[in-house]
Protein backbone atom coordinates (compact mmCIF):
# COMPACT_ATOMS: atom_id res chain seq x y z
CA UNK A 1 0.00 0.00 0.00
CA UNK A 2 2.82 2.53 1.07
CA UNK A 3 4.12 2.03 -3.00
CA UNK A 4 0.80 2.55 -4.24
CA UNK A 5 0.65 5.72 -2.04
CA UNK A 6 4.28 6.62 -3.39
CA UNK A 7 3.20 5.98 -7.14
CA UNK A 8 -0.33 8.15 -6.67
CA UNK A 9 0.00 10.25 -3.71
CA UNK A 10 -3.31 11.97 -4.47
CA UNK A 11 -5.85 11.21 -1.67
CA UNK A 12 -8.45 8.88 -3.46
CA UNK A 13 -12.05 7.57 -2.10
CA UNK A 14 -13.30 4.30 -2.71
CA UNK A 15 -17.32 4.61 -3.16
CA UNK A 16 -19.29 1.70 -3.36
CA UNK A 17 -22.76 1.52 -5.35
CA UNK A 18 -25.30 -1.30 -5.48
CA UNK A 19 -26.92 -1.34 -8.82
CA UNK A 20 -30.22 -2.11 -8.75
CA UNK A 21 -30.74 -2.73 -12.33
CA UNK A 22 -28.31 -4.66 -13.14
CA UNK A 23 -27.99 -6.35 -9.57
CA UNK A 24 -24.33 -5.77 -9.46
CA UNK A 25 -22.25 -4.04 -6.42
CA UNK A 26 -20.22 -1.07 -8.75
CA UNK A 27 -16.48 0.01 -6.73
CA UNK A 28 -15.07 3.47 -7.95
CA UNK A 29 -12.18 5.53 -6.96
CA UNK A 30 -12.32 8.87 -7.56
CA UNK A 31 -10.17 12.16 -5.97
CA UNK A 32 -13.11 14.08 -5.64
CA UNK A 33 -13.73 13.61 -1.87
CA UNK A 34 -16.77 16.02 -1.77
CA UNK A 35 -19.11 15.11 -3.86
CA UNK A 36 -21.87 12.65 -2.70
CA UNK A 37 -21.55 8.84 -3.44
CA UNK A 38 -25.03 8.68 -5.65
CA UNK A 39 -23.18 11.36 -7.85
CA UNK A 40 -20.11 9.55 -8.56
CA UNK A 41 -22.16 6.96 -9.35
CA UNK A 42 -23.76 8.76 -11.69
CA UNK A 43 -21.38 9.95 -13.33
CA UNK A 44 -19.40 6.67 -13.73
CA UNK A 45 -23.03 5.71 -15.33
CA UNK A 46 -23.29 8.62 -17.58
CA UNK A 47 -19.56 7.98 -18.77
CA UNK A 48 -20.26 4.17 -19.23
CA UNK A 49 -23.17 5.72 -21.40
CA UNK A 50 -20.71 7.94 -23.55
CA UNK A 51 -18.19 4.40 -24.40
CA UNK A 52 -21.67 2.67 -25.33
CA UNK A 53 -22.44 5.87 -27.73
CA UNK A 54 -18.88 5.90 -29.27
CA UNK A 55 -18.92 2.10 -29.80
CA UNK A 56 -21.97 2.25 -31.68
CA UNK A 57 -20.59 5.05 -33.83
CA UNK A 58 -17.60 3.29 -34.72
CA UNK A 59 -19.22 0.41 -35.49
CA UNK A 60 -22.32 1.81 -37.52
CA UNK A 61 -20.99 5.28 -39.25
CA UNK A 62 -17.60 3.74 -40.01
CA UNK A 63 -15.92 6.59 -38.08
CA UNK A 64 -12.41 5.36 -37.82
CA UNK A 65 -10.68 8.38 -36.69
CA UNK A 66 -11.65 12.04 -36.80
CA UNK A 67 -10.43 14.66 -38.82
CA UNK A 68 -10.24 17.71 -36.61
CA UNK A 69 -8.93 17.66 -32.91
CA UNK A 70 -11.34 20.57 -31.62
CA UNK A 71 -15.05 19.85 -30.28
CA UNK A 72 -16.67 21.71 -32.68
CA UNK A 73 -15.03 19.18 -35.84
CA UNK A 74 -15.59 16.48 -33.60
CA UNK A 75 -18.98 17.21 -33.43
CA UNK A 76 -19.44 18.36 -37.41
CA UNK A 77 -17.70 14.97 -38.75
CA UNK A 78 -20.25 12.83 -35.96
CA UNK A 79 -23.60 15.22 -37.54
CA UNK A 80 -22.23 14.41 -40.82
CA UNK A 81 -21.97 10.71 -40.32
CA UNK A 82 -25.12 10.46 -38.34
CA UNK A 83 -27.17 12.49 -40.95
CA UNK A 84 -25.97 10.39 -43.93
CA UNK A 85 -26.58 7.32 -41.79
CA UNK A 86 -30.22 8.32 -41.30
CA UNK A 87 -30.69 9.47 -44.81
CA UNK A 88 -29.81 6.12 -45.89
CA UNK A 89 -31.77 4.37 -43.40
CA UNK A 90 -34.84 6.08 -44.90
CA UNK A 91 -34.02 5.15 -47.91
CA UNK A 92 -33.78 1.47 -47.36
CA UNK A 93 -37.21 1.67 -45.16
CA UNK A 94 -39.03 4.06 -48.32
CA UNK A 95 -37.91 1.58 -50.93
CA UNK A 96 -38.01 -1.33 -49.09
CA UNK A 97 -35.20 -2.95 -50.19
CA UNK A 98 -33.79 -6.45 -49.66
CA UNK A 99 -31.28 -7.15 -46.98
CA UNK A 100 -30.56 -5.36 -43.94
CA UNK A 101 -29.18 -1.75 -43.44
CA UNK A 102 -25.97 -2.71 -43.04
CA UNK A 103 -26.18 -4.38 -46.69
CA UNK A 104 -27.06 -1.58 -48.11
CA UNK A 105 -24.68 0.76 -46.61
CA UNK A 106 -21.94 -1.61 -47.57
CA UNK A 107 -22.87 -1.38 -51.21
CA UNK A 108 -22.79 2.59 -51.00
CA UNK A 109 -19.73 2.96 -49.56
CA UNK A 110 -18.11 0.33 -51.81
CA UNK A 111 -19.57 1.49 -54.96
CA UNK A 112 -19.58 5.38 -54.22
CA UNK A 113 -18.88 6.09 -57.95
CA UNK A 114 -20.45 3.53 -59.84
CA UNK A 115 -22.21 4.62 -63.20
CA UNK A 116 -25.36 2.41 -62.26
CA UNK A 117 -28.73 3.53 -61.18
CA UNK A 118 -30.00 3.39 -57.72
CA UNK A 119 -32.02 0.88 -58.35
CA UNK A 120 -29.77 -1.55 -60.29
CA UNK A 121 -27.10 -1.24 -56.88
CA UNK A 122 -29.35 -1.60 -53.96
CA UNK A 123 -32.06 -3.81 -55.84
CA UNK A 124 -31.90 -7.86 -56.28
CA UNK A 125 -33.09 -7.62 -59.88
CA UNK A 126 -32.03 -8.55 -63.74
CA UNK A 127 -30.08 -6.03 -64.56
CA UNK A 128 -30.97 -6.45 -68.39
CA UNK A 129 -34.77 -4.95 -67.60
CA UNK A 130 -33.47 -1.43 -67.13
CA UNK A 131 -32.87 -1.02 -70.93
CA UNK A 132 -32.16 3.07 -70.96
CA UNK A 133 -32.47 4.86 -74.61
CA UNK A 134 -29.66 7.23 -74.23
CA UNK A 135 -26.61 5.34 -72.28
CA UNK A 136 -25.17 8.13 -71.09
CA UNK A 137 -27.89 9.75 -69.34
CA UNK A 138 -28.74 7.84 -65.98
CA UNK A 139 -32.46 7.51 -64.21
CA UNK A 140 -32.47 8.60 -60.73
CA UNK A 141 -36.03 6.61 -60.39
Amino acid sequence: MTKSRSAFPVLLRKVRYYDSETSRELIFLTNNLEIPAQTVAMLYKARWSIELFFRWIKGHLRIKHYYGTSPNAVKTQIWIAVSTYLIIAILHKQLKLPGTLHRTLQLLSVHPFEKVTLNELLMETDHGIFINSDPNQLNLF
